[in-house]
Order: structure tokens, then sequence, then C-alpha cells
């Protein structure tokens, strides 16, 4: 089976996402996931519109989960690496390890739900999907 297709985001820590006491705000892990999975779908099929244009599906976030291991701060750079751990037959799940240099900070997971765009039901992944993100049938 291919490796998954990875995809690694750069990003500087802004003040504002920053507490009272110079440490990352827990709920910007979840903002910084969302990036990164954005970056993911763009290497995938071009962009993240390209689901609803080109395949008529989207995604629905069902549940999110985020493990925090070491703070972030203020400028420092990290790195979101992010990846579709698991494809089920109407579900996909990504994983976001956010990192400084080899620390591990953070790691993450979103739980998507495939819905066809005409109706927003449930349906299955799209076996060209899976293709694009490493995951063939």
């Amino acid at each position: 089976m291919p490796e998954p297709l990875r995809v690694t985001v750069p990003l500087r820590v802004r003040y504002g996402e920053c507490d009272a006491q110079g440490i990352v705000f827990n709920a910007h892990y979840v903002a910084w996931m969302d990036v990164a999975n954005t970056e993911l779908w763009r290497a995938a099929v071009g962009s993240y519109t390209a689901l609803s244009a080109d395949h008529g599906v989207d995604v629905v976030v069902a549940e999110v989960a985020v493990r925090y291991r070491a703070p972030a701060r203020f400028d420092e750079e990290l790195q979101l690496d992010t990846w579709f751990d698991a494809i089920g037959s109407t579900s996909m799940t990504a994983r976001c390890d956010v990192r400084r240099g080899e620390e591990l900070l953070a790691e993450g997971t979103v739980r998507y739900v495939m819905v066809e765009t005409a109706g927003w039901t449930k349906t299955p992944v799209p076996s060209a999907l899976r293709v694009a993100l490493g995951h063939a049938p």
C-alpha cells in the first residue's frame, strides 16, 4: 500500500494567539489543524473547493481531539505535519502533529464524514480521493 500523502505547513506563532501567560491558547491548535488540512486538500486535489466542484462531495467535522505535550510561545517557528491516517467507507481521520523542530508539542486528529453536496447526506469516499490521498482502494 502506498504511503499516505503528507504535507508540512510552516507557522510562526502570532502574539494574538497567546494567553496571559505567554503560551499559545489551546483553541488555536484546532484552527492550525484546519489550516494544515486545507493545505493537504490543496496538495491532493488542487484546492478544498475542488471537492465539491470536481467530485460533488464535501466533508463535515464529526470529531476533534488534541493532546498537548509542551507549550508553544510567541514568535516561535512551528511545523504542522498532516496526513490522513485512516479512511473508512464514509469517514476519514486526519492526523496533525505540531512540532518545534523535532519536539512534538501537540498531536491532534480530526474525523470528517464525507457528504454529497446535492443533499448533504453521508456518502462513500470516492475512489479518486482515496488515490489522491495515498490510500488506494
